[in-house]
């Protein structure tokens, strides 16, 4: 699943069809194509996982969910969900889900919860988490509604970087822990879209997918944890499961 920093990615690749006018639209997306046909895009913005193409009146907000993709003045050998063609260029989107807001985007997205976006609020965020004290940090990392854009890469490194066990409790965190946890996931997605943009996303990964750990050099831990069920790659030496001590 494409996370935050690979959605800016695509907001930014895609910046030359903003005043542009839809000329032709296609695919098998469940929405009223015709919406769309010699509509002028007026902004392209994002929201976490969240890719949004505005018009005038309404956005199509297109997720890429697990296994999405797009392209740029090319297509796939197979049938896109959503095909926007320009007078010059076209834009194609593979396996996502598509639908169209009508509300002001102000109304329906908080940006203060992306993670990426200039409006974020850790505050916030430390608010968010004191209301889930039961929730294990691996599915905090995973939940939209604390850290708009953060995936399962992210959630691995962001755990290895500070040091904490997935299965400890959001509420078992130390205070200083929990500060630290906010923090990293803005530092590691800014780290990810750098290296993204340079190809080198995954020389930079400390613990996604890896086996061994590079501080203790003992096999890392693969599981499925939470209620998310997604793969978490951890080290049981340097990072430290935090029980509650009252």
């Amino acid at each position: 699943m494409p996370e935050g920093p690979s959605i800016v990615i695509l907001r930014e690749e895609v910046l030359s069809f903003r005043g542009k006018e839809v000329i032709d639209v296609a695919g098998y997306a469940k929405i009223d194509l015709e919406r769309l046909r010699n509509k002028k895009i007026i902004a392209f913005k994002s929201w976490g996982k969240h890719f949004l193409i505005c018009f005038k009146g309404f956005t199509v907000r297109i997720h890429l969910l697990m296994f999405g993709t797009y392209r740029i003045n090319e297509k796939k050998n197979s049938n896109p969900t959503l095909h926007l063609q320009f007078a010059k260029g076209e834009l194609n989107f593979y396996t996502c889900a598509v639908r169209i807001i009508d509300e002001s985007l102000d109304e329906v997205y908080d940006w203060s919860g992306d993670v990426m976006n200039e409006a974020w609020d850790p505050k916030k965020a430390m608010a968010k988490l004191k209301e889930v004290p039961e929730m294990l940090v691996a599915d905090a990392l995973l939940n939209q509604d604390i850290f708009a854009g953060s995936g399962n890469i992210i959630k691995n490194e962001v755990l290895f970087r500070i040091r904490v066990h997935p299965e400890t409790k959001v509420g078992d965190l130390p205070l200083k822990k929990k500060r630290e946890l906010v923090k990293e996931v803005v530092n590691y997605s800014f780290d990810f879209l750098h290296w993204k943009k340079e190809y080198k996303l995954k020389e930079h990964w400390l613990a996604h997918t890896k086996k061994i750990c590079p501080r203790c050099h003992i096999p890392f831990q693969k599981a499925y944890i939470g209620t998310t069920k997604r793969r978490t790659f951890y080290c049981t030496n340097c990072q430290i499961r935090y029980y509650d001590t009252k």
